[in-house]
């Protein structure tokens, strides 16, 4: 049986702020959320090969306009290839 091939998927969230009131950014590298019916706005900036490749990344966007206002709203999940994430169904309210 061979090991389970992984990827890590970068993301980034801008966090929305009421105008007057300041936004709330992550404060751990695994505090990773987002309110998108909110306003904020989840972006998927590429899928990696390693954690180091991901790392590497983030620290090229957060020279970018954007990514640099919000340089600790990056969180790089791991994820295995062939491997089902979602496997009951749903119900819609």
């Amino acid at each position: 049986m061979t090991a389970p091939h992984k990827v890590y998927l970068l993301w980034h969230v801008h966090h929305h702020a009421e105008e007057g009131e300041g936004a709330d950014h992550f404060v751990e590298p695994d505090d990773f959320w987002a309110d998108e019916q909110a306003g904020d706005d989840v972006k998927l900036l590429g899928t990696y090969s390693t954690p180091e490749a991901a790392r590497d990344r983030i620290e090229r966007a957060r020279l970018l306009p954007g990514f640099r206002e919000e340089p600790t709203c990056f969180y790089v999940e791991e994820s295995v290839v062939d491997q089902d994430e979602w496997i009951e169904g749903y119900v819609t309210d």
